[in-house]
């Protein structure tokens, strides 16, 4: 390794911890500053950038040569901002490109994105099977994938046992005894002969040493595994005719995703060799048990196949759509910290401060994921550089929100932390779903400025008594993430009580 490439590297890594380092300082250490106050403290001591364990009481070179950075005495403004509080400088967020995004009232997406292959229909899927034993004196089908029509010939088989109920049903004709003859046709029939051979048979009264067996419908030959000559028995499998105007595709979600799945959900299909083309099928049927290993659920899913295009063994990519979810909190995937005992995500708290707080995890998708509780509608979580926050923020954390009412509804006074009475502006009513949605004010106690949003009416409030461009107090808490009215007086009704 040349010089000029270790130095590289040694500024680089010395830019990183240096980031560390100022992530960890007060906002105005981190930065040269003019006022008079902050240049006459002095610093506790001084650490290297690279080394938070070298430490020295006046400044000075850190074992790499690097300048010591000065550590101050935290402010009074911080001592404030609650445990694992973590105040970083807008050059530093900057630096580290830390970005955030909103915590949404959404549904996640509503499509299960999985793989599969297409396979025969087995509903119409039948085996062949001689009933006597014999020899095939002539095959009509000659090989696997062959076309065959309904009633159209399949073998001709030689078999003494056929020739002897031939000869018995002869003999009762002759003798005219109409139980003989009842004994010898079901007999026949019973070796799989067909009424067409018995009605010939019986008018011409001539046995035959082979017999031509047809096809009882039409497809094309799936398993052929007998030749002419070949000596058969019953439980010889000697053919199987498949259909293909319609199929199955078997296909695996995971076990999270079990619950998304309903018979007869509507199913989009692609395939690598048709690009552009996409059919439209169903669920048919969901497999009872998980597969042990991978623990995935199997599918059945159903297709139609009249132009003959899809065929078994082509590997798809399939899209269940399921029912619309019910809207939840959900954040960007990558928000989520996970660990081994617990799941967090940064918030940011403004002006530069941020918090790891736990979560609890719902549902995910593809790009967001459900929270059942940890955070609130509205507030920011960080996206990026979040692990190193956390990484401070978690030296002094409880994982608590600040600011974050109860979700406990036993009170419903405004003194309640789990509740809030505000005053507000009705903009819509919905009587179907009982969801108003309310321009309210702020919130002092939970730190929220005025907003405009949806709440949904408890069963006790009646939503008779209120219309369009009503000014109303009203009551309300955060249930499994909605905003839920329990209490709500017009202001035209409460001057009308006071006078």
């Amino acid at each position: 390794m040349n010089t000029n490439l270790k130095l590289s590297l040694v500024a680089i890594c010395s830019a990183a911890l240096t980031a560390g380092v100022l992530l960890s300082l007060p906002a105005e250490h981190t930065m040269p500053s003019n006022d008079k106050t902050s240049s006459k403290k002095e610093p506790l001591y001084w650490v290297a950038p690279m080394d938070s364990n070298y430490r020295r009481d006046e400044p000075g070179l850190s074992p790499m040569g690097m300048d010591l950075v000065p550590v101050y005495e935290e402010s009074d403004s911080g001592e404030n901002e609650g445990p694992g509080s973590v105040k970083i400088s807008p050059t530093v967020i900057n630096n580290l490109g830390v970005r955030t995004a909103p915590v949404e009232f959404a549904a996640l997406e509503n499509e299960v994105n999985t793989v599969g292959y297409v396979q025969y229909n087995q509903d119409q899927l039948i085996h062949i099977h001689p009933r006597v034993e014999g020899w095939v004196e002539t095959l009509y089908v000659k090989a696997a994938g062959d076309q065959v029509k309904q009633d159209e010939p399949l073998y001709t088989l030689y078999s003494p046992q056929l020739v002897n109920a031939q000869e018995e049903f002869v003999l009762a004709l002759k003798r005219n005894n109409p139980v003989l003859i009842r004994a010898a046709k079901a007999r026949l029939k019973s070796l799989n002969v067909s009424e067409g051979f018995i009605s010939r048979l019986q008018k011409s009264q001539q046995v035959l040493q082979n017999i031509t067996f047809y096809s009882r419908q039409g497809g094309v030959v799936d398993e052929l595994n007998i030749r002419e000559g070949f000596y058969v028995k019953p439980d010889t499998s000697m053919m199987s005719i498949a259909q293909l105007d319609e199929v199955w595709v078997e296909a695996e979600v995971f076990e999270r995703q079990a619950e998304l799945i309903r018979v007869g959900l509507p199913v989009t299909m692609t395939l690598d060799y048709l690009s552009g083309q996409r059919w439209q099928g169903q669920v048919d049927y969901i497999y009872p048990t998980l597969d042990a290993k991978n623990r995935t659920l199997r599918v059945r899913l159903r297709f139609d196949n009249q132009g003959h295009q899809l065929k078994p063994n082509m590997f798809a990519q399939v899209s269940i759509h399921s029912q619309v979810a019910e809207k939840q909190l959900i954040v960007p995937k990558e928000a989520v910290i996970r660990t081994g005992s617990q799941n967090r995500v940064v918030v940011a708290l403004g002006d530069g401060r941020f918090k790891s707080v736990e979560v609890t995890l719902g549902r995910s998708d593809a790009t967001h994921t459900e929270i059942l509780s940890g955070v609130m509608a509205e507030d920011e979580v960080v996206t990026s550089a979040q692990f190193l926050i956390d990484s401070e923020s978690s030296k002094s954390s409880d994982f608590k929100r600040m600011q974050a009412p109860s979700h406990s509804t036993m009170a419903m006074s405004d003194s309640d932390p789990s509740m809030a009475t505000v005053n507000g502006v009705i903009n819509s009513i919905d009587p179907s779903t009982r969801v108003m949605n309310i321009s309210r004010e702020a919130i002092e106690k939970w730190g929220r400025g005025p907003a405009t949003m949806d709440f949904v009416l408890a069963k006790n409030v009646t939503i008779e008594a209120f219309k369009l461009n009503d000014e109303v107090t009203f009551t309300f808490s955060i249930e499994q993430g909605e905003f839920v009215i329990h209490t709500m007086t017009s202001v035209h009704a409460m001057h009308s009580q006071h006078e």
